[in-house]
């Protein structure tokens, strides 16, 4: 022992090495006393079995314990995890009942070795204990409530992907081929990444009013964006089934690579929004005709100078497989720079958004602001990749990968469980959107009212034995089609006293007085002194008047809860000495079917590592827990 005297500080050195608790042991202990307090540990070793190679002793839940471990630390390395893990690596293990820690290099050969099967029955693990427990004790749940009261649970669904770089080797007929580790798991992503890099893209489902994983699945390259929906659309039937909901109020929300007509017949049944990128649409007459009308609403956000203008048409075929649904344009001036979203014509940029939702609920208006809203499942997106980081490379297979997403998916779920124990606070309220005024109380100068337009309707029947405006049809370029083929065209808007707005259509005096067919459409027949004149009227759309409510929970405040909450604690690890063993052990005796190396089985193969009752008591103590939290996990309190 070296001692440093000074006039008030007392410096001691000491040879003896003394490692300190990991600041996440704390963490690693509740949230694996919550697993087995509810039987997810007996449950992961029963029904996820895989039939193991060059394991040695190791079974299933030993490199799960691991890989728990390492996502709820959140060290950037498995290498890192396992120098910090090292010295307390027995009563790691002790807490999932087990006897040594499998090496990095055996971890590395199970995740690379691990077939689909048993990644399944982990997901449905994972999935049943999310559906088995309320995230609220008082059984409150979020929702959207639309305009006319009818409750709504969105969810949102989006691609997330992970580059690896590659360094450039040449390919001679003298050198061997190039053999690449990450080939089965990755491949080249879209244009315009970095040179060498490939990609893997994984499918994520998030429950956004509770801020929860229902799965994650992933593929090479881009992935398999179909295959990866029809999993995710698997998935939520099972969270609406466990929580008695039916698929006609669940709304999904999706970019724009799900945008087109294909994905769209993949969602029957559910209702959607998303940003269409089958800009074909805008060709349709029946799209192109409501954009030569007045639009239904202008959008400001608050964070932008720009202002959308926005057609409201509520059945249009999508895509060659012609699925019906509403479709919203927003449109505004292109600016000096490419828009990145929607396409460009003429000097206006055009954006199209898909969905199912009903105009008695939702304008335009909502519709759009729904769709923004999902930037907040990007944000969780982002805190994800700082606290976990699943995207990271853990495997260089795809089921090893799989799994361990799958795992760092459970943790992100399991800290908001207990953060909602530890703050037990009730759903929050926003006024998503305010309620609606009344038509009769709206400016008579506003540009278009709150609630949009009904479908454009032609004036009632004229007159008798005379063409009536029924007979006028409204074509795509924005004019109305006469019985003799002549169009008329807009020259006046006037609002009317019921909120409507009429758009009064003229033909030219040029093609009416030699039109045979004037006795039919003139008031006084022969005698053609004016033009004729069609009105096209916009009544205003019939929507609820509620306010927009949104539902939910707060996603950091529950998570950081848990993960702050023993970080800056002291543990205390102790081990007690191992008891000493009978000198005279009777020799072990050997069943025929060991004696002939036959196959062991599956409560044989788990016993093999299985913490051995002479082991030495592990007793760790933790301090900062309050009794109420500790009492709920079962713990032990002083």
């Amino acid at each position: 022992m070296t001692s440093i005297a000074d006039s008030s500080v007392i410096i001691q050195t000491s040879s003896h090495s003394v490692p300190s608790t990991p600041s996440w042991f704390g963490e690693v202990v509740l949230i694996i006393e919550h697993l087995r307090k509810q039987g997810i540990l007996t449950k992961l070793s029963e029904r996820m079995r895989f039939r193991r190679r060059r394991f040695g002793h190791y079974e299933v839940i030993d490199f799960l314990a691991v890989l728990f471990g390492y996502a709820i630390s959140g060290e950037c390395t498995l290498e890192a995890f396992y120098e910090r893990l090292q010295p307390f690596a027995v009563p790691f293990m002790a807490l999932f009942e087990r006897d040594r820690l499998p090496a990095r290099s055996t971890l590395s050969r199970f995740l690379m070795a691990l077939t689909e099967a048993p990644v399944e029955a982990l997901r449905c693990l994972f999935l049943d204990d999310l559906l088995s427990r309320p995230l609220s004790k008082e059984g409150q749940t979020g929702g959207l409530v639309d305009r006319e009261g009818a409750a709504w649970m969105v969810f949102d669904i989006d691609g997330t992907r992970e580059a690896a770089r590659q360094r450039a080797l040449p390919q001679t007929e003298a050198l061997p081929p190039v053999f690449r580790r990450l080939d089965e798991i990755c491949a080249p992503g879209y244009t315009g990444r970095k040179r060498g890099e490939i990609v893997r893209t994984r499918t994520v489902i998030s429950q956004a009013h509770t801020s929860q994983w229902l799965g994650s699945f992933g593929n090479r390259g881009n992935g398999l964006y179909r295959v990866e929906l029809r999993q995710a659309l698997w998935a939520i039937g099972r969270y609406l089934a466990a929580h008695q909901l039916s698929q006609e109020h669940a709304l999904l929300r999706f970019d724009g690579q799900y945008g087109t007509g294909a994905v769209l017949a993949d969602l029957a049944g559910f209702s959607f929004v998303m940003r269409g990128k089958d800009y074909t649409v805008l060709d349709h007459p029946l799209v192109q005709a409501r954009l030569h009308l007045p639009p239904d609403q202008l959008q400001h956000r608050p964070e932008s100078l720009l202002v959308r203008s926005l057609y409201d048409c509520p059945d249009v075929p999508v895509g060659p497989e012609g699925v019906h649904c509403r479709v919203v344009v927003a449109t505004h001036p292109a600016g000096k720079k490419k828009s990145r979203v929607g396409v460009t014509r003429e000097g206006i940029v055009y954006e199209l958004f898909f969905t199912r939702l009903p105009q008695q609920g939702f304008t335009a208006s909502d519709v759009v602001e729904v769709y923004l809203h999902r930037g907040a499942f990007e944000s969780a997106l982002a805190d994800e990749d700082v606290e976990q980081d699943p995207d990271r490379w853990c495997s260089q297979s795809s089921s090893g990968q799989e799994c361990w997403q799958i795992v760092a998916q459970w943790v992100w779920n399991l800290r908001l469980e207990l953060g909602h124990q530890l703050h037990p606070d009730p759903v929050r309220t926003t006024e998503f959107a305010p309620a609606l005024p009344p038509v009769h109380k709206e400016a008579t100068d506003s540009p278009s009212p709150s609630q949009g337009y009904a479908p454009a309707a032609v004036a009632l029947p004229w007159k008798a034995s005379r063409f009536s405006g029924q007979d006028f049809a409204l074509q795509p370029d924005g004019t109305l089609r006469c019985p003799a083929g002549q169009s008329l065209v807009a020259h006046e808007r006037r609002r009317e006293a019921d909120g409507s707005l009429r758009v009064v259509y003229a033909a030219s005096i040029l093609s009416c007085r030699p039109c045979p067919l004037r006795q039919q459409c003139q008031w006084q027949g022969n005698a053609t002194k004016k033009p004729r004149q069609v009105s096209v009227l916009l009544h205003p759309l019939a929507v609820g008047s509620q306010p927009i409510l949104w539902r939910d929970w707060s996603r950091r405040r529950h998570r950081r809860a848990c993960m702050q909450l023993l970080r800056g604690q002291r543990v205390e690890v102790q081990t007690a000495p191992s008891l000493p063993t009978a000198p005279d052990r009777p020799a072990l005796l050997l069943s025929r079917a060991q004696r002939a190396h036959y196959r062991l089985d599956w409560s044989e193969r788990l016993v093999r590592n299985a913490r051995a009752s002479p082991s030495g008591q592990v007793t760790v103590r933790l301090f900062g827990v309050p009794e109420g939290f500790a009492t709920s996990l079962g713990l032990a309190t002083a």
